[in-house]
């Protein structure tokens, strides 16, 4: 079963999908009545130990309006695909949106806790939501299944990040596929434009080390906000270093403004994103000034140019396949690719849990994110996941590659 809670300001809205029709005016006795049928239903077949009434409930804490929709929206229409039972247990996902905003990712963390009972979490779509709600779900003993790219969400894995995982590649593994390609393409100087946040100042980080590591100099940085309608100012001070390269370090359509005014301003220089940008909204906003672009990205953009033998493109293009057939060709996103990849490490490790204890138990939440933390060999969309005690997401260097943008399109580039 799939619910959908929209919440916020403008106040709540239900509307149910999958096996669950949303109906108009119906008679409250008949309401009550159909409950209590229910409820008996289920305490007759409890009454036999062959039948299990359990739901494993998921939560998913989604950023659907605001600056970063174009992460969320692709996210949620994921939902739809994942597994309607694991292990013989039905599942059930209630969907909230956080608006973009860190302190509505935390209201709706709590709600799916204390309200709904969840035994894990899938979310939040970007990197600020999600560092806010780890201290939700370490004090409510839920894991959380992040599809943010910050390293910080799940490094050092310390008593709260005990419960924190993720699907996305790190933003240390991105930086250094940019460096890496930079360094080969005779690139002496970097200059870098970064969002006002975590993500911003993460990833800036990561830049400025491998960039060192590859004897690049870190000219300029600048920073702007997610709802900043220009960056003339901090463009102006870039072209003042005259840098070789300039990488952005943004996600979703807002960071389609640095690369614009670059190319409105004449830079010819290279142009690097970060992996945060891969959906076709960036690709609709940014238009031809995207055009000679490049960025490290899931493998998922590209799965039908990858090699036979990359591990991830078999499962990825069995994915695409799916969302396709629901969205239409051309639709599916990295960001998609995470939420069906948090799909997968749950598939994985509900099964395990279930011997623990039953679903909307302690005992099921922890046996839930042991079996998570000790997953190993688990081929998914992005790549093979081998967790640990010390490494929350499991993925190596197979998981990235490069791309160019050209025409609009995601292009494949060998190393």
């Amino acid at each position: 079963m799939l619910l959908f809670e929209q919440s916020g300001a403008t106040g709540s809205r239900h509307a149910h999908a999958s096996n669950v029709k949303q109906s108009g005016s119906v008679n409250p006795f008949a309401r009550r009545a159909a409950a209590f049928c229910a409820a008996l239903a289920c305490a007759s077949a409890c009454a036999f130990p062959a039948i299990a009434c359990a739901q494993v409930k998921i939560g998913l804490v989604l950023s659907l309006t605001g600056p970063a929709a174009s992460l969320g929206i692709p996210a949620r229409d994921t939902v739809a695909l994942l597994p309607k039972q694991i292990g013989g247990q039905t599942v059930e996902y209630t969907v909230l949106d956080d608006a973009s905003d860190t302190t509505q990712a935390v209201q709706d963390t709590k709600k799916l806790i204390s309200e709904n009972h969840v035994d894990a979490i899938i979310g939040s779509s970007i990197t600020p939501n999600s560092l806010a709600m780890i201290d939700v779900v370490a004090e409510g003993t839920t894991p959380m299944i992040s599809l943010a790219s910050s390293a910080k969400i799940i490094e050092p894995v310390d008593a709260k990040r005990h419960w924190v995982f993720k699907t996305p590649q790190t933003d240390a593994m991105m930086a250094s596929a940019i460096a890496e390609h930079a360094s080969t393409h005779n690139v002496k100087t970097i200059a870098f434009i970064g969002q006002a946040d975590a993500l911003g100042e993460t990833f800036y980080a990561e830049v400025a080390k491998f960039a060192q590591l590859h004897h690049i100099d870190m000219v300029a940085s600048e920073r702007f906000n997610r709802t900043d309608p220009s960056v003339t100012g901090q463009i102006l001070k870039i072209l003042a270093t005259h840098p070789d390269a300039v990488v952005v370090g943004a996600a979703g359509t807002p960071a389609a403004l640095p690369p614009k005014t670059l190319r409105e301003r004449g830079y010819k220089g290279l142009i690097y994103h970060n992996h945060g940008v891969g959906n076709n909204d960036f690709l609709r906003v940014c238009g031809a000034d995207c055009n000679g672009t490049f960025l490290p990205a899931s493998p998922v953009l590209v799965a039908a140019q990858l090699p036979a033998d990359h591990p991830a493109k078999r499962l990825a293009l069995d994915y695409i396949a799916r969302f396709e057939a629901q969205h239409g060709a051309g639709s599916v996103s990295a960001f998609g690719s995470y939420t069906w990849d948090a799909g997968v490490l749950l598939n994985h490790a509900v099964p395990i849990a279930l011997k623990a204890g039953a679903p909307g138990t302690p005992e099921f939440r922890r046996a839930l994110r042991d079996a998570l933390e000790t997953t190993q060999g688990l081929a998914d969309t992005n790549g093979v996941v081998n967790m640990s005690a010390t490494d929350h997401l499991g993925l190596d260097q197979r998981a990235r590659v490069m791309v160019e943008i050209s025409n609009g399109k995601w292009v494949y580039q060998p190393r």
